[in-house]
């Protein structure tokens, strides 16, 4: 079912003169009459303005143009088109998107949706921050906001949104420390860029944490929709003595989830709880990174008549826009989670400082 809200905000006020008939000014029951014409005059135009900035809020068209990966990533495409289709359901906006198969489908896709006169277009992903700025700068008319990046100096119609992703990745990587057998784990990153430098910090700290002997092997595999590379990488690893590995890699990623299966080896998901997704024993956690949560927080503020242009908003563990599955309880051993409880409490408190870049792991975790 649609549910379509009509909302009514402030409409701008008009003055107007009025001039009296047939009676002075100074008639104290004509001046009375004259202001309550006054005040009858202002109450139809708000009426009349609230019901057009209502009206332009009921029909809204919210699209977005999918990353490589694809709107089946299984990861951050699929939760952002996730985001929409609930905001399709409990708002009663119409959404819509494009898929890229490549870099240069970024400009294209974005011109289309602006054609199709969409009130807000997403572009899902860091690599597309280009293009997403550009388009926004060509059409100051229309609202744009992307997801995984934060502009030095947003548009007034464009809104940047970021995750702390290294916080998840922390907890992730504290139960690959605790759960390895071989004291080998590894980390496959779909390319490098400062978000997944977040994936990878956070993860190697979580996993020092716990366990300050363990190996850490680290590949990316510079896509993120190449499962057939992906997978290549983690047998590689697997052979290579480690038995737990954390992808963040997108689509790349569904590939190294096959090796964990088909060399009986476990893994951890990305973005999604990719347990609860994929349906395999093999995934014992999940990084989550409620990318759909952002996209329909975004949705229901536009509907509100509030768009944050110009500015760049962060989401993290203190928002609950990330964390750890809600299925790590049926892999993960119950004293692990409550350490990780106490964990999360910890970083939300600012008692734990999780790295977020290569730089700031050496400084903190290099001796170990």
């Amino acid at each position: 079912m649609v549910f379509t809200l009509l909302l009514t905000g402030c409409g701008e006020k008009k003055e107007e003169d009025t001039i009296g008939q047939g009676n002075e000014v100074t008639d104290d029951q004509e001046s009375d009459a004259d202001s309550q014409e006054d005040i009858n005059d202002t109450e139809d135009n708000n009426t009349e303005d609230n019901q057009d900035e209502a009206q332009d809020n009921v029909n809204l068209k919210i699209s977005m143009v999918t990353d490589t990966g694809g709107i089946n990533d299984q990861s951050f495409n699929q939760s952002a088109w996730e985001g929409l289709e609930k905001a399709q359901k409990d708002l009663g906006i119409t959404p819509e998107y494009m898929e890229s198969t490549q870099e240069s489908d970024y400009a294209p896709n974005l011109e289309t949706l602006y054609d199709q006169g969409n009130d807000l277009i997403w572009g899902i992903g860091y690599l597309m921050a280009d293009a997403v700025y550009k388009a926004a700068e060509t059409n100051p008319d229309r609202k744009y906001a992307i997801i995984d990046n934060a502009y030095e100096e947003p548009l007034d119609n464009l809104l940047g949104v970021t995750f702390s992703e290294h916080e998840p990745s922390f907890l992730v990587g504290y139960i690959a420390g605790k759960m390895t057998k071989t004291n080998n784990v590894g980390f496959v990153g779909g390319m490098e860029f400062d978000v997944i430098w977040r994936f990878e910090s956070g993860y190697r700290a979580g996993v020092k944490t716990a366990n300050p002997d363990a190996k850490i092997q680290i590949q990316y595999a510079n896509d993120f929709g190449d499962t057939a590379k992906g997978k290549a990488i983690a047998n590689s690893m697997y052979q290579n003595g480690a038995d737990i590995i954390f992808h963040a890699a997108g689509f790349t990623g569904t590939g190294v989830i096959e090796s964990a299966v088909e060399n009986e080896k476990y893994v951890i998901g990305v973005d999604q709880d990719q347990r609860a997704k994929l349906g395999k024993d093999a995934i014992i956690t999940s990084a989550v990174k409620r990318v759909d949560q952002a996209i329909f927080m975004v949705a229901e503020d536009l509907k509100n008549g509030k768009f944050e242009g110009g500015t760049n908003k962060n989401y993290g563990l203190s928002d609950g826009a990330v964390g750890i599955a809600p299925t790590s309880a049926e892999a993960v051993p119950e004293d692990i989670l409550e350490e990780v409880a106490k964990l999360e409490e910890d970083i939300k408190a600012g008692r734990i400082v999780v790295p977020k870049t290569r730089e700031e792991y050496d400084e903190l975790y290099g001796d170990k």
